[in-house]
């Protein structure tokens, strides 16, 4: 609870209305800083929508580089791919669906797995009442659409931290040590200090590469892409900073 609490002041755009809100209620008394709040607050929207500012800001936590796109791989003893989101409606499939970035890293992590010939792990838990597990439904992508096995499913987390934890015990009781590890380049760091936390061997695979794009103006106006971009990015230097204060 208190971490969703962090999220909802801290990640826009309740942090811009928190923020302009005390800005008025201060310049009620000290005019000058209540207006400063105010701007800052304006400012911090429009930085915070524009695709520019939400490129960079996603690039700052990609610092592991890609795997080679041929070629060999390095050495690994299994792949283990997470997820992110569902669609948990599903109305044109007939129910709830793996959602867009989690079928982003399951199609990289069953491009791994043809190249090397490892076994599969899904992890994630269940993403709301009623609804099958995440890993479930990336297994059914994998076996149904692109027809490649899953060895392994880990069905029991809610975050990156139990991702690692109940993945790793289901990995070290198979005699697997070292795993390629298969997310989004922006989600790499804190899931690779979570998973070589539990005394696995990672291999960062990391695939949704995304960079602040300076081609053309529209890249510096507001767009409802950016704010959900920068969301991304600063939810991932919360999560950071919660497991660096709860290790």
């Amino acid at each position: 609870m208190l971490r969703r609490l962090l999220e909802a002041l801290f990640l826009p755009p309740a942090s811009v209305l928190w923020l302009f809100l005390l800005g008025s209620l201060v310049a009620r008394r000290w005019r000058r800083l209540g207006r400063s709040l105010q701007v800052l607050a304006f400012v911090w929207l429009w930085a915070a929508s524009t695709p520019f500012v939400a490129g960079a800001l996603l690039s700052s936590l990609q610092t592991f580089t890609p795997l080679p796109a041929a070629g060999a791989l390095p050495t690994a003893e299994a792949i283990v791919v997470l997820s992110a989101e569902a669609d948990p409606v599903g109305a044109e499939y007939g129910g709830a669906v793996a959602g867009s970035v989690t079928m982003q890293r399951l199609r990289y992590g069953v491009a791994l797995h043809r190249r090397s010939q490892l076994p599969l792990l899904m992890s994630g838990g269940v993403p709301g009442r009623g609804l099958p597990s995440l890993a479930a439904l990336m297994a059914t992508a994998a076996e149904q659409e692109f027809g490649v096995p899953v060895r392994w499913r880990e069905e029991r987390s809610a975050d990156t931290r139990e991702n690692a934890q109940h993945s790793a015990a289901i990995l070290q009781a198979a005699g697997v040590r070292t795993v390629m590890l298969v997310t989004s380049a922006w989600h790499m760091p804190r899931a690779v200090a979570a998973f070589e936390a539990t005394g696995l061997r990672v291999v960062a695979a990391p695939t949704g590469f995304r960079s602040p794009i300076a081609d053309n103006v529209a890249n510096f106006v507001p767009h409802w892409h950016g704010l959900r971009d920068s969301g991304l990015a600063m939810h991932e230097w919360i999560g950071r900073f919660w497991y660096w204060c709860t290790p």
